[in-house]
């Protein structure tokens, strides 16, 4: 039934931008996203370049070096420090964060001609299959009033036993954008179904295949692994709407004989709104499993049902005086207050309402002591702030914005939020160099499942101070050149992770991480290469484990055939130095610090093609093609979980525009 409504949707999409016809003056269309609070707009590439389209569906590209349970669509986390965002309230929706669209990612669409965009790609055998179907509808009433429509399938068996996931997420989305009044919404919802393997049973199955089953080695999806009745649901609704009012003058022009008057905004005043509503599920129905991989089992012997939940709705009100409406105002000023309501309920279904955890986080291996409580299951947060926004966003020599924020009531008071970038660019040598600096300094409450959580096989009662963040940087870039260096330091206090018995512990100390990336491209003829580097150092490696060294290479010609194929043929690598990283703990969704194993130093390679033709993109992949070649056969993302063995895929994605 959840296939026939994805390809129900998806019909309705290409019929309409069939028969949406219409003759307005043709414009070049564009996408843009929003700053939050205020929902300021700034333009983005649309998707639909050729150069490497076979990274859409490779979970390691989304960042230098990520770590993940190996299967498209698994839980995963980013490597580099630097790119890890910051943890949200519902920390379970935190390990699918390239997948999950929000307010801050998502794109809206300027297209005076009806577009829609398809996209499915495939690989794997037919009982390691991977699936994952896209739709982007985009189309226009008129200059100003648009709508748009987005969904997308992921089913992926994986090649490992129970590893299984199955995603389905849509957005409606719609904007007007006019002189005086401007409005976008975002509606947004997501189911996602992981199955849990808890990883091998035994990594010798992949470090040492021909030394298992007798020296003639083993099919991946025979390998022993830890679970084999479990599964995660992770599910989200997402509603966001932003408006505004312009305030100002019309300014008469003369063109030509041709008396124009142009509207120029003075003052904006300012509404965001947006509705978050989240639950996850844990379950595990084998009894034998469920005493033998927990170390504490406390409500029920015999399985897992835990569950979840979370809502939230925030109010913004702000004023905005606009840069630019005359040559003295050479900046903006913006000032909101935010209102928060939010709710937690912690207890399982299972569990009794009369009760709650202990005061005290209980000790592993020890029974748990529970109180009575009245509201046990319900926790309900109230929050206010003030901001303040100064910025200027035009002009080629010089922009910068620095955006800050305090807390009044609830659990952030006191708490505050500086953020700011500054850039600017000059000549020399014929050339351009850019410069931008940024920074931060956060003083943040834990998300609130780090302080308070209660399941079958993990309960804790927290009291955690709030984490400060301070980071500088600068990054320095000459386009001609292909060359871009980013290098910046963070000092963190009260730092919040899971220790080796994936509980949560905070840090007290101050720590420090350096890093420095350098992107650089080359190009001869048809042969190009890109590199991207980088180095990065934790004072505490034990509290903060990080790569030394993580590395990308893409190596591969470009060159068209017959005048109208674009082609793109190469080999890319992946590479990040040995060090102990974060396993995964299924039952609560979390990657935790464990000292058993390190993973790295092992070259992930793929070899593709890569195509377009008109308004037709394609590829062909083989995945890790190197497996058991050079390298060996250390493949692990984390501890116990190996990246898919070598695999061969296919991508095509059509843009049906009118």
């Amino acid at each position: 039934m959840k296939r026939i409504s994805v390809l129900f949707i998806i019909g309705i999409c290409c019929v309409f931008s069939v028969f949406a016809k219409k003759k307005p003056v043709i414009a070049e269309p564009y996408a843009w996203r929003n700053t939050q609070p205020l929902g300021n707009r700034y333009r983005v590439p649309m998707d639909t370049l050729q150069l490497n389209f076979y990274q859409t569906d490779q979970p390691s590209s989304y960042s230098t070096a990520y770590g993940y349970t190996g299967n498209l669509g698994g839980p995963g986390f980013s490597k580099i420090f630097f790119d890890r965002p910051q943890m949200p309230q519902f920390i379970f929706k935190a390990p699918f964060h390239p997948w999950i669209t929000t307010p801050e990612n998502f794109d809206f669409y300027n297209t005076r001609i009806p577009m829609t965009l398809l996209s499915y790609l495939t690989g794997g055998s037919k009982v390691k299959k991977q699936d994952d179907l896209k739709a982007v509808f985009s189309g226009n009433v008129n200059a100003r009033l648009g709508f748009g429509a987005n969904i997308q399938y992921l089913y992926s068996r994986g090649s490992y036993d129970h590893q299984a996931t199955n995603e389905l997420s849509w957005q409606l989305s719609s904007n007007y954008i006019g002189e005086k009044y401007q409005l976008q919404v975002m509606f947004n919802t997501y189911n996602f179904v992981c199955q849990e393997n808890g990883g091998l049973a035994d990594d010798n199955y992949i470090l040492h295949p021909t030394e298992m089953d007798g020296g003639t080695g083993i099919d991946s999806q025979s390998i022993p692994i830890n679970l084999s009745d479990a599964y995660n649901r992770v599910r989200g609704q997402n509603y966001y709407a932003t408006q505004r009012y312009n305030v100002g003058f019309y300014k008469t022009e003369t063109k030509d004989t041709t008396t124009i008057e142009t509207f120029v905004p003075v003052t904006s005043f300012i509404h965001t709104i947006e509705y978050n509503r989240n639950f996850r599920r844990f379950v595990n129905l084998s009894a034998d499993e469920n005493q033998k991989f927990f170390k504490n089992t406390y409500f029920n012997k015999n399985g897992s049902n835990d569950t979840t939940s979370y809502w939230s709705l925030k109010n913004t009100l702000g004023i905005s005086l606009l840069e630019g409406f005359n040559k003295y105002a050479k900046m903006g000023l913006a000032a909101y207050m935010t209102y928060e309501i939010r709710q937690f309920k912690l207890m399982p279904d299972t569990v009794p309402s009369a009760f709650a955890f202990a005061p005290e986080t209980p000790v592993l291996g020890e029974p748990v002591t529970f109180i009575r409580r009245s509201s046990s299951r319900y926790y309900t947060e109230n929050l206010l702030w003030i901001g303040a926004e100064v910025s200027k966003r035009q002009g080629k020599i010089l922009t910068y914005t620095v955006n800050g924020k305090l807390g009044l009531t609830g659990p952030e008071v006191g708490s505050f939020d500086v953020n700011g970038e500054i850039q600017t660019r000059f000549p020399i040598f014929k050339d351009t160099v850019q410069l931008r600096a940024y920074g931060f300094f956060k003083n943040l409450e834990p998300a609130f499942y780090y302080k308070h959580y209660v399941s079958n096989h993990f309960i804790w009662n927290n009291n955690f101070n709030k984490i400060r963040n301070f980071r500088v940087g600068g990054e320095f870039a000459i386009e001609r050149w292909g060359t871009r260096l980013n290098v910046g330091v963070e000092n963190v206090q009260n730092y919040v992770y899971f220790d080796e018995n994936c509980m949560p512990r905070q840090e007290s100390s101050i720590m420090q991480v350096f890093s420095a990336k350098l992107n650089q491209s080359f190009k001869v003829g048809i042969l190009n290469l890109d590199i991207e580097a980088v180095y990065q150092k934790s004072s505490r490696p034990s509290i903060i484990p990080l790569p030394d060294l993580s590395a990308y290479g893409n190596l591969y010609l470009s060159f068209p055939i017959a005048k109208v194929l674009n082609t793109q043929i190469g080999v890319d690598c992946r590479y990040h130095t040995e060090y102990y990283a974060e396993g995964y703990q299924p039952a609560t969704l979390s990657f935790y610090n464990q000292r058993e194993f390190k993973i790295g130093n092992y070259p992930m390679m793929n070899v593709y093609a890569n195509m377009k033709l008109k308004m037709v993109r394609f590829y062909v992949l083989y995945s890790n093609f190197n497996q058991g070649m050079f390298g060996g056969n250390n493949y692990f993302s984390m501890l116990h979980y190996p990246i898919n063995p070598a695999t061969l895929q296919f991508g095509v994605s059509v843009d049906f525009a009118n």
